[in-house]
């Protein structure tokens, strides 16, 4: 049993997902803290807040509504709110939705974790996928969440890396083994804007990515969720790509070069 546990989310403080959290929180440390934003922020990946100020709004004991980012709520916590007795454990979510592929660049969930992880905390993102946006499945992510987050700490990883955890739309019962994966590509073959005309006869726009099937090669997530098993992830921040780094280096010299 650890001490202390920090959760945030990219869903807002009222989420369904986070009361999710909660309860997996609740198995697995003394005490909980939740740190969250006040509104959805999704999207946002690890976004914070330079340019204007954070407001906090006490919700309870050891409950704070942020008007910031994942990225933010991490920050407070560890850095302000939990700064006499650090967290042991920062988990991110229950998203609302499946983190996979290219997703994970953009998202909130995940952006709350890296951001813990990068604060020097052990950190965690979990999402459940649904196919049926009214019917998603919290059950499977609450029933087997904390066996999932005590396997993970007994096995242990890297302090430069954060894990992405993604329960498929399953029943508990039903649902594979916790199994290794890889970042795929995912599922977005773009971007796509849709113009429309307010009341008062104003344009307004709404950014969306364009989803359909993709090759995922080997060992990805988008295919472990598929086959009905929870995928885990394990991302860092070092996003150097080695095969176009070693074509650009026969043309560009390198730093440790001296001619």
């Amino acid at each position: 049993m650890l001490d202390r546990i920090l959760i945030t989310n990219d869903d807002g403080i009222d989420a369904p997902g986070l009361e999710v959290l909660e309860r997996i929180a609740i198995e697995l440390a003394r005490e909980v803290w939740v740190v969250a934003p006040e509104h959805d922020q999704s999207g946002v990946s690890h976004a914070v807040s330079l340019h204007h100020p954070i407001r906090v709004s006490e919700r309870g004991a050891r409950r704070f509504g942020i008007t910031g980012t994942p990225g933010d709520c991490a920050v407070m916590g560890i850095c302000h709110l939990m700064a006499d007795a650090p967290p042991q454990l920062l988990l991110s979510g229950v998203n609302r939705g499946a983190n996979l592929g290219l997703e994970t660049v953009f998202s909130g969930t995940v952006g709350g974790a890296m951001t813990g992880m990068l604060l020097g905390v052990p950190s965690i993102a979990l999402s459940q996928a649904w196919t049926d946006r009214a019917h998603i499945r919290w059950e499977t992510a609450a029933a087997l969440g904390p066996g999932v987050v005590r396997r993970l700490l007994e096995i242990g990883w890297d302090a430069g890396t954060c894990l992405n955890v993604n329960f498929p739309d399953l029943p508990a019962p039903d649902v594979g083994p916790l199994t290794l994966a890889r970042q795929g590509p995912g599922l977005i073959q773009g971007m796509q804007v849709e113009t429309r005309t307010d009341p008062r006869f104003l344009t307004y726009h709404w950014i969306s990515f364009r989803r359909g099937p993709r090759e995922q090669g080997s060992e990805s997530d988008v295919d472990t969720v598929h086959a009905g098993r929870i995928a885990v992830t394990p991302l860092r921040y070092d996003r150097t790509d080695e095969e176009a780094y070693a074509m650009l280096a026969k043309a560009l010299p390198r730093c440790e070069d001296r001619r």
